[in-house]
């Protein structure tokens, strides 16, 4: 084993050996344990939504679907407490303020109904297509909006048209029956296109629900539910839109648990302004797949308002939870983005105040771009394995900054709750490139496993203090690329394994105060390494290709500096020298400096 050199000045001795209480023969430290190497991520979680939709049941979508003609289209009009009809009357049975439609046809909806009800029970092969040309409607014991059986119903709201649907807070059923249960309710498949308005008022249960199929293909939709918003039980799918929703319950939802090729949603394109008091913004039984849209998502009161007994998460999926794009600012009380399977975020642009974790997958995370921006949360990324294969990464937690854990949610690791994770030797992190910055309370990173570095930038901010570490692992962490730097406190220090094919430098320091910065310069001065933590540090790590064998180092403290800063990390600056802490000559694989 080769022998680590360290030099230190005479002014440093004397404060090292009277707040370390070393002797000479503990001025350096080589490790050499027998360690597991976590293995080569060459087959990590990657699917993408094509994949994931071959395994899906296909949605009811034709492509006639999206249009009408009203030439033989039949009239209903409303007319406060009455309903008339032109057109071929016997396709409309009216009853009252109860108009049933009963066969297949284009039919236009117009006027005001006061206390009544469209509904349609048909039998018929073909689709039924309302068109809502400026409707309102209400009812006081049951749904203004009700498709009783048919094929298929396609809605149209047109240009400039403004709609708006409202029920009561108690439903008159006939017999056992307790549907329908929503404001705009439909046991069958059920479209909806155009660029009108639609207002739902939802104050039995649900504002707009379909017991099949729903697709929303455009539209403007102010909804609000004293439970669920949007809810499509075998799949919802959205090509567009423009929605408001203000619910108690899911905003939007999917959750057929009998077929595992249903229960998912679909979102292409759109833009969604959520807010739930007490439930979660986007929950799919089975995947949850996003290719674009913008979406300002803010549940459960936001993150001050974390309770462990009430699921208030932004976007929520039980199989796979797939990004491939869209804009996403989330003020979440639980996970912004969770999965009780698997994660893989390909793309996107998020801005993330979580209560709980921000990022949260029981089995599988997977990013491999995007930007990621996490400014609260309680840890930052967890899974049982995380692979970083790109992307621009910076997150602050107050417990964990990254987290390899096996099992469930860990948010009972909170004083007074219990632990859903348990320690796994098969809890991974792959750093596998991209740019990740960490500003963490608790460790900085954790696995209890190990990890792996092949390539990308880690920088680690903190634990400023407790019973933490800048890297905290239960194996081996294996780097052979890329560049790490951390500082935090040195009560738990570790640094990547001796067998590592990348060099590694600890260096243990007296209490540094924040912004304080940490320099190294080469023996012939070029600045290697220019660091300003943002939290009071005693114990830095790095680890690049610079720490090349036989290579000679000395390390600074204070100082100054300019050039461009990014996190702390300082690129080709003009550094000024500050207080030399020490010097020493790479001869291993880790040097230690106390």
């Amino acid at each position: 084993m080769k022998i680590t050199q360290v030099f230190y000045p005479v002014l440093f001795l004397g404060i090292l050996f009277s707040s370390c209480n070393q002797n000479d023969s503990d001025d350096f430290i080589i490790e050499d344990e027998d360690e597991v190497e976590a293995p080569v991520n060459s087959d990590y979680f990657d699917d993408d939504i094509s994949s994931a939709m071959e395994a899906n049941k296909a949605d009811h979508e034709e492509s006639e679907d999206n249009s009408y003609d009203t030439n033989d289209a039949i009239i209903i009009q409303l007319n406060g407490s009455s309903i008339s009809v032109s057109g071929t009357v016997a396709d409309v049975t009216v009853l009252g303020t109860l108009a049933t439609i009963t066969n297949s046809g284009t039919y236009i909806v117009q006027g005001t109904l006061n206390d009544g009800q469209i509904a349609v029970d048909t039998e018929s092969e073909e689709a039924v297509k309302i068109i809502l040309n400026d409707v309102t409607a209400s009812n006081s014991s049951n749904a203004p909006f009700n498709v009783i059986s048919a094929e298929k119903v396609i809605v149209f709201l047109p240009d400039g048209t403004s709609n708006t649907f409202t029920d009561t807070e108690n439903y008159v059923f006939e017999d056992d029956d307790d549907e329908p249960n929503a404001t705009f309710f439909s046991k069958s498949d059920l479209s909806i296109y155009g660029n009108g308005k639609l207002t739902i008022n939802g104050n039995y249960n649900d504002a707009l629900t379909s017991k099949d199929g729903l697709v929303i293909g455009g539209g403007e939709f102010i909804i609000n539910s004293v439970d669920d918003g949007i809810r499509g039980k075998d799949y919802l799918v959205i090509n567009g839109g423009d929605f408001t929703l203000n619910t108690d319950g899911d905003a939007f939802k999917s959750d057929n648990d009998d077929d595992e090729d249903r229960g998912y949603i679909l979102i292409n394109n759109g833009v969604f302004d959520v807010t739930t008091t007490g439930g979660d913004g986007f929950s799919a039984e089975t995947d949850l797949m996003v290719v674009a849209g913008t979406f300002e998502l803010n549940t459960g009161g936001g993150s001050s308002n974390y309770k462990e007994d009430v699921s208030a998460k932004a976007l929520k999926a039980v199989v796979n939870n797939l990004i491939e794009g869209g804009t996403f600012t989330i003020n979440s009380a639980d996970d912004a983005v969770h999965c009780d399977g698997n994660i893989a975020i390909h793309n996107g642009t998020f801005e993330i105040a979580s209560g709980d974790d921000a990022i949260h997958a029981d089995e599988q995370l997977t990013i491999n771009d995007g930007k990621i921006s996490i400014t609260e949360s309680y840890e930052g990324l967890e899974s049982n394995v995380i692979t970083i294969n790109g992307g621009d990464i910076r997150l602050v937690s107050s417990d964990d900054g990254i987290n390899a854990a096996g099992g469930a949610d860990s948010s009972g690791t909170r004083p007074g709750q219990s632990n859903g994770f348990s320690s796994s030797s098969n809890s991974y992190i792959y750093f596998q490139g991209g740019y990740i910055a960490v500003e963490a309370g608790g460790d900085g990173i954790d696995a209890n496993g190990s990890i792996s570095m092949t390539a990308g930038t880690v920088i680690v901010n903190g634990p400023a203090s407790g019973g933490n570490g800048i890297l905290d692992f239960d194996g081996s962490f294996h780097i052979s690329g890329g560049t790490l730097i951390g500082a935090g406190t040195s009560n738990m220090a570790q640094t990547p394994s001796s067998d590592s094919d990348q060099n590694s430098l600890i260096v243990y320091l007296s209490q540094q105060t924040a912004n304080t910065l940490f320099a190294m310069e080469d023996s012939e001065g070029n600045n290697v390494l220019t660091f300003s933590p943002s939290i009071r540090y005693a114990a830095v790590v790095y680890s690049s290709p610079a720490l090349e064998d036989g290579k000679k180092f000395n390390i600074y403290t204070g100082g100054s500096a300019s050039g461009t800063e990014s996190d702390g990390l300082y690129s080709s600056p003009t550094y000024t020298q500050g207080t030399l802490v020490g010097s020493f000559t790479v001869t291993s694989n880790i040097t230690t400096i106390r």
